[in-house]
């Protein structure tokens, strides 16, 4: 069995963070891991608290799983400080990991900043020449590149600037509402310094917990499998339009994806 790691923060509810990673990995045939950076006290209407982990104890983490499983792809989600990001960096340098996926989380689905800009910047200068996709939305895609988006040409832009920073590829998520007619339609852009692609499917109503940990633990598992980004990319997103259709509302906020 393919084994992925997933790097990230606790989430009680299960619907992010490494306990849904865990739950993609299980749902396409991959045997997840984990190292967690930090424990959060969240429900499904936001965080109400964050208690990082040491950099020791992240690093005894993944070197003790280093010396007896090898690992096939893995996944970065919330690394919250620039300590943590250089242990990461060293890991994957030590542990000579090409199939990975970084999801530069900085602010949580209901508006909770999860991180500083400081661990944001080396997750860029460190973390992005080590990677082989980074899937930001389009307010971290800003944030990381500089480039305010507000239309289908800044987007590209700021995709350019990303993939200059030293990743394969980039994927954008987020992006219906630049184009005309796509109410219907949720649209990431895949951009891997030739190819601009779209990668479209159903949009539907209302708010869901975890999204970008479901996408890209799934782009995680998918590269486990395909040599191609691309191909990984649109089967994620396939795997994301049917979490989001088996999505319930445990509690009184966002929805739980079902995967």
């Amino acid at each position: 069995m393919k084994t992925a790691l997933s790097i990230g923060g606790s989430d009680p509810t299960a619907g992010a963070g490494i306990q849904a990673d865990l739950k993609v990995f299980h749902s396409l045939g991959v045997y997840g891991l984990t190292v967690i950076t930090a424990i959060t006290s969240q429900d499904t209407t936001g965080v109400k608290n964050i208690c990082p982990l040491s950099q020791e104890v992240v690093r005894l983490q993944l070197y003790t799983l280093k010396e007896d499983i090898k690992i096939e792809a893995m996944k970065t989600g919330m690394l919250y400080s620039v300590e943590i990001v250089d242990v990461v960096c060293d890991f994957i340098k030590d542990a000579d990991i090409t199939k990975v996926v970084v999801d530069p989380v900085y602010v949580s689905s209901s508006g909770r900043v999860l991180t500083d800009r400081d661990t944001l910047k080396r997750v860029v200068k460190g973390l992005l020449p080590l990677t082989k996709v980074v899937t930001p939305n389009i307010k971290e895609a800003s944030l990381i590149s500089g480039i305010n988006i507000e239309s289908l040409d800044t987007l590209y832009e700021a995709a350019k600037r990303i993939k200059s920073f030293g990743v394969d590829v980039v994927i954008i998520t987020g992006g219906h509402f630049f184009e005309k007619g796509s109410g219907d339609a949720t649209v990431d852009f895949y951009y891997d310094g030739n190819l601009f692609q779209k990668i479209e499917s159903r949009r539907y109503r209302g708010e869901y917990h975890g999204t970008g940990c479901v996408f890209s633990s799934a782009l995680s598992a998918y590269l486990c499998y395909y040599d191609s980004v691309l191909e990984a990319a649109r089967k994620a997103k396939e795997f994301m339009d049917k979490s989001i259709q088996k999505a319930f509302f445990p509690g009184r906020g966002m929805g739980i994806l079902g995967v």
